[in-house]
């Protein structure tokens, strides 16, 4: 494919969604109860800034009083923590004529500024009025987050952000360890913001390995407001690292110990080396945070270890020749995951503020594999593939911070610029045992990724709302270089060696409205994206040559929500998006841990673009809510992998490819009640369509080959249900039930998981230390099956991988 411009601009779509999230009763989710309110008092005929004015806010209901304050010698006042409702402001000051004015404190600004307030001189003797300044920074928050602290979720304390993320309301795991909102696993994964190299930048990464003790808290936003990077048709979760802001010295101690794969669910293959068994886990964590005065320095530490059985996938491939291979793929896996993150906010003044961070992570995985392919009886083996994989990553990140705030409240210019490096260092060494030989083969790969972030973000509270604006330029490459090295007889394609480099650039301009009044609500916003993609491939690659893409484009968010009453919301969604092929869904080196069953990147693979409209409802009542939807989604350029066999072999080749246009349409309702103060519950149900139209094509490695698939589509679905106890003494109790029912994946299907997740928690030491025990998927029944037809094959697969593991911990704040 040659290298030039790609335009490919989805259609627009009408549908329906009715969008609702509710949180675990554990959970903490976060909205804008509390806003902060902001004017200036002028006289009117002057024009100039009036001092110690008294500003009463009462009740529009009634009529009582609020909260009130008085203007500083500016002439400008601010009223903090003032919840959602109707009210007046009532406005006076001696020789002036007393004024009122209605106020709307919505839901969907941190920061409102009622502009100028203008006193008409009078001769009015006014009574002595008594107020409480209140005057308090607001906290900027986003449109449309969802928060969940990670202490309180008891079953998964001491897991990973992954098994984490897999117990809150509205989130699923894919078959590939992925986290999926709505059935889509593409999802943008922040890390205090910002896309890093340590959860992928566009594709989802290593989550399995970030230890939730070094986490504060986890945001949701299923529906990005522009001021977003455009990538995640499903959405975006950040991952919030902990940092305290208490005066003084404080911090947490930590140490969670624990167990895996207590027994086997299924016996190896013969001549395959022991599985791994009762596996341990260990993970000490530390926090440390210092305030004073004008300084705030925080420290977080952590060391995970792991061993686990990482894959044990019985697999029978039929060909249409009448050959049938039976094979077993065991990789047992031992990880030491460390991470360094450390910084220093300095308030220069009161509307001034630089802060400096640094995050250093390194990553070592040892695997250890046995492949034995048999005949369908077991009588012949034809070939033991085992394989030792030797690969250490480092990531290393820096950030520098500036923030400006207007003497208006929330009124904010941000200035960011943010650098990771990430370095892969693998090598793979293989022993192919056949009938009449024995050989060894290796190869190693070093990849280095350079990202440089510029970002500016600017923030203006309105009387009904605010506006928001920004930059971003994105600077991105990554050298990569691959030696083959090959024994006796090898299987392995030396000539699809070499160097590579991916190269990324990416301005993009946005702006965002929000606007709230007693009935009405708006949020309009749009982003504007130049991308150029480069990438250079070995000359002397036998298959691939170099390749590359750009385009401009467009990518609106609409948002109208409608108050039908005080319990009542109905919200109408629209939103825009692409997901980019990241560098290894192009890379152009063959993945040789499965001999049989390669998988190759794509050098012309392109984005695929998503359009999204829903129809929302919410309702809430005294002791619980529920929320309810209907959402479409229409994926043009689909991205998936496609398995295609070559002639006279039984080598099949996995290469990404874009399959056209899919679309995923669904329900999900979201149920919490309170049914007294020592249970409450949550449950959740998503019920959707998957359709693939029927496309076709090429997979050009290693040699041309053509594949076509008809149109498929399955009704699936996923229920969750969380309940949460709370007894005397501080014990808390919670379990998870989750079922996903079978579904389409491309030339094939997945069948139903089911797992149940218990944690006990109880605090100590007068609140400042607490144990707890807990279990991930406690009855050993989480499998992954799959089903995949292909032209001239078809195989089927059930992956028995480590899902079971008990864990014993306990922290200690001070």
């Amino acid at each position: 494919m040659n290298r030039g411009c790609f335009k490919r601009v989805g259609k627009g779509t009408v549908s329906i969604i009715l969008v609702f999230l509710l949180s675990l009763p554990a959970l903490t989710m976060a909205q804008f109860n509390k806003i902060t309110i902001s004017g200036v008092v002028r006289d009117a005929k002057t024009k100039t800034e009036i001092a110690f004015v008294n500003i009463a806010f009462k009740s529009a209901k009634d009529s009582s009083f609020v909260l009130g304050t008085i203007t500083n010698e500016q002439g400008r006042f601010t009223l903090a923590d003032v919840k959602s409702g109707s009210y007046y402001a009532e406005v006076s000051y001696i020789g002036y004529e007393v004024k009122r004015q209605d106020v709307l404190v919505g839901e969907l600004s941190a920061f409102l500024d009622l502009g100028n307030i203008e006193l008409v001189p009078g001769s009015k003797v006014l009574e002595q009025v008594t107020v409480t300044s209140t005057q308090q920074s607001g906290v900027s928050d986003k449109l449309d987050k969802k928060t969940f602290s990670v202490a309180d979720n008891v079953a998964q304390t001491g897991g990973s952000v992954l098994q984490v993320m897999n117990n809150l309301p509205g989130v699923t795991t894919s078959q590939d360890g992925k986290i999926q909102l709505r059935g889509s696993d593409k999802v943008a994964v922040l890390i205090d913001g910002r896309q890093t190299a340590l959860t992928g930048f566009g594709s989802q990464t290593g989550l399995d390995n970030i230890p939730a003790s070094a986490i504060e808290r986890i945001e949701i936003i299923n529906n990005p407001s522009a001021k977003y990077d455009a990538n995640g048709n499903a959405g975006i979760i950040n991952i919030i690292y902990k940092k305290s802001r208490q005066q003084g010295f404080n911090g947490k101690i930590g140490l969670t110990a624990g167990l895996g794969a207590l027994w086997q669910k299924r016996e190896n293959l013969p001549d395959v080396r022991p599985q791994y068994q009762r596996t341990p886990k260990i993970n000490p964590s530390l926090s440390l945070n210092y305030r004073k005065s004008k300084i705030n320095t925080f420290l977080q530490a952590d060391w995970l270890y792991t061993e686990t059985l990482n894959r044990n996938e019985f697999t029978e491939r039929f060909y249409n020749d009448g050959e049938v291979v039976r094979q077993q793929v065991k990789r047992n896996r031992n990880t030491s995951y460390a991470t360094l993150k450390t910084g220093i906010d300095y308030t220069i003044n009161p509307e001034n503020t630089l802060s400096v961070s640094g995050l250093f992570n390194r990553e070592k995985i040892i695997d250890r594999g046995d492949i034995p392919y048999f005949n369908q009886d077991l009588s012949k083996r034809n070939r033991l593939w085992q394989f030792l994989e030797d690969e250490v990553k480092y990531t290393a990140t820096a950030t520098v911070g500036y923030q400006h705030k207007f003497k208006q409240p929330g009124h904010l210019l941000n200035a960011n610029y943010n650098y990771t490096w990430h370095r892969e260092d693998e090598k793979y060494f293989f022993t192919n045992i056949m009938s009449t030989f024995t050989g060894k083969d290796a190869f190693k790969l070093l990849s280095d990724e350079f990202v440089n972030d510029f970002t500016v973000d600017y923030i203006r509270p309105l009387k009904y709302g605010r506006i928001e604006g920004g930059l971003k330029l994105r600077l991105r490459s990554i050298p990569i270089n691959m030696q083959f090295f090959p024994g006796t007889n090898s299987p392995i394609d030396s000539g699809a060696g070499g160097f590579a480099e991916y190269r990324e650039t990416i301005p993009a301009l946005y702006g965002n409205y929000v606007f709230e009044s007693k009935k009405f609500e708006l949020e309009a916003g749009l982003r504007m994206e130049y991308v150029k993609v480069d990438y250079e491939v070995n000359p002397n690659h036998n298959t691939y040559k170099s390749d590359g893409y750009s385009y401009t484009q467009p990518f609106p968010n609409v948002r109208f929500g409608f108050k039908l009453n005080e319990h009542n919301k109905l919200s109408l969604f629209y939103n825009r998006r692409v997901d980019r092929p990241n560098e290894v869904d192009i890379r152009i080196f063959p993945k040789y841990d499965e001999p049989e069953l390669l998988k190759v990147g794509n050098p012309g693979l392109r984005p695929q673009f998503t359009n999204t409209i829903e129809v929302g409802h919410k309702l809430n009542w005294g002791a619980g809510s529920l929320y309810s939807a209907l959402y479409h989604r229409i994926v043009d350029g689909t991205i998936t992998r496609i398995a295609t066999q070559v002639p006279n072999s039984t080598i099949l080749y996995n290469v990404f490819q874009n399959a056209g246009r899919s679309y995923n349409t669904g329900v999900e309702v979201v149920l919490q009640q309170t049914l007294s103060k020592a249970f409450s519950f949550n449950t959740s149900a998503n019920i959707y369509k998957n359709t693939i139209n029927g496309f076709s094509g090429i997979n050009k490695y290693p040699v041309p080959s053509v594949y076509s698939s008809e149109t498929e589509n399955a009704t699936s679905g996923n229920v969750k249900l969380n309940g949460s106890f709370h007894f005397p003494k501080q014990v808390d109790v919670q379990i998870t039930g989750i079922y996903l029912a079978p579904d389409i994946i491309p030339q094939g299907k997945i069948g139903a998981r089911f797992s149940v997740d218990l944690g006990i928690k109880k605090q100590i030491q007068k609140g400042a230390g607490e144990v707890f025990l807990n279990s991930t998927d406690i009855f050993n029944t989480l499998k992954i099956e799959k089903f995949i037809n292909g032209n001239g094959f078809r195989y089927k697969t059930i992956d028995y991988y480590e899902t079971q593991v008990f864990r014993l911990g306990y922290n200690y704040k001070f």
